[in-house]
Formats: structure tokens, sequence, C-alpha cells
């Protein structure tokens, strides 16, 4: 009698990135700042008295129309630490994998907290506040989660130039350290210019959607 001996199948791993809810988590990295930035310009544009040349986004809300900025707040932070799970997940235990989800992680918590606590008004917005504005509590309270959000945001652009000059993307691994110049830039001239602020911290958001985008297409090697 014949006995048939037949190969075992090789087991493939399941790439970290295969199950839907990690895709949606990676997702959240990508929009956040998009989203973000898309509805703080239309509320701009279309409310009464906002100047982007003297308010900052985070005034928007304040007002009548304020709660549109305080969900905008609440769900961009939401997909901001959904996006840091995804970026667990992309690492997968390489690179990086620590540190660069746990500082998107606390880039997203600032955002629930600068929606917890608005900024003051002030340059004449909303319609009727005065044009100089005195610090409150929950003023300076805002100011310093999104002084600590944005910290956190730049020590992970740091962070992840590593496992992006280890999959060959050694053009953005440099931009991913010198982004973060700009970035504080952007804060540290908020006193003489209102835009370079806006501009540093559009800049942040963006760089992010774009790394996560960048490390999702490109596996690591394995």
């Amino acid at each position: 009698m014949t006995h048939t001996l037949r190969a075992p199948h090789s087991v493939v791993p399941a790439s970290p990135m295969s199950r839907p809810a990690a895709r949606w988590a990676v997702a959240g990295g990508v929009l956040a700042g998009p989203l973000f930035l898309t509805a703080g310009l239309a509320q701009g544009f279309t409310r009464e008295g906002f100047d982007f040349t003297r308010h900052a986004i985070s005034q928007l809300a304040l007002g009548g129309a304020g709660w549109i900025q305080t969900v905008n707040f609440l769900l961009t932070g939401a997909l901001l630490v959904a996006g840091a799970v995804g970026l667990r997940r992309l690492l997968d235990g390489g690179a990086g994998a620590t540190w660069a989800p746990v500082l998107v992680g606390v880039c997203g918590v600032s955002f629930w907290a600068a929606a917890a606590f608005p900024a003051d008004a002030g340059a004449g917005f909303p319609a009727g506040s005065p044009d100089t504005a005195t610090l409150s509590g929950h003023g300076a309270a805002h100011m310093a989660a999104g002084m600590a959000g944005y910290l956190a945001l730049c020590a992970a652009f740091v962070v992840l130039a590593r496992p992006l000059a280890g999959r060959g993307h050694r053009g953005w691994a440099v931009a991913s350290r010198v982004v973060p110049v700009a970035v504080l830039a952007g804060f540290a001239g908020s006193a003489s210019s209102v835009l370079v602020f806006t501009a540093g911290a559009g800049l942040g958001l963006l760089w992010l959607a774009a790394l996560t985008a960048r490390l999702a297409t490109t596996p690591a090697d394995r």
C-alpha cells in the first residue's frame, strides 16, 4: 500500500494592516489634519467678522456658531487617537513603534482639551469683543494644551524619521526632521503674525497625514 506524502502548507502571517479595524485606524491619521483645516477654513471665510490675519482658528469656537468648531476639535482629537493606534500597527514592533504612537496620541488628547477650554475672545471677534484680550484661566489652558500637543507632534516627526529611512524614504526622513523647525517657528512668530502661527499649525497636521499615508503604502522589510 502506497502512501502519498503531501508537503505542509506554508502559513503566511497576516499583515498588521489586513484587518478592517486597522485600516480605519490608519485612515484617522490621514484624515484628521485635512478635515480640521477644511472645516476651519470654511468657517473662517463664512463667519462674520473673522479675519485669518487677525484671528486664530481656535477662536471660531466662540460665539453662536462656535459649537461647530468645538465639534471640529473633538472629532479631530478622536481621529488623531485612532491614527495613533493605526500607526502602532503600521510600525508593527519596528523602529518608533513605541514612542511615535504615544506622541501622536498626546496630540489627539490636546485637541479634546482645546475643546474643553476655549480660547479667549479678542481682536474684535466674536462681534462686540474688545480689540485687546485678557488672558483667562480657560484661555491659558487652551494655549498650554495646544503647545503640549504640537510639541508632542513635532517629537513624533523626529521619531518617525528612522522608520522612514529604514523603508528607503531618506528624503522623507530628512524632511521629517526639518518640518518640526518650521512648525515651531510658526508658533514662535504668533506674537507678530497670527497667519504665520496658523500656517505652522496647519503644516504640522498636513505633514502627519502625509507621513501616515506614506508609511501605510510602504510595508517594512522583513
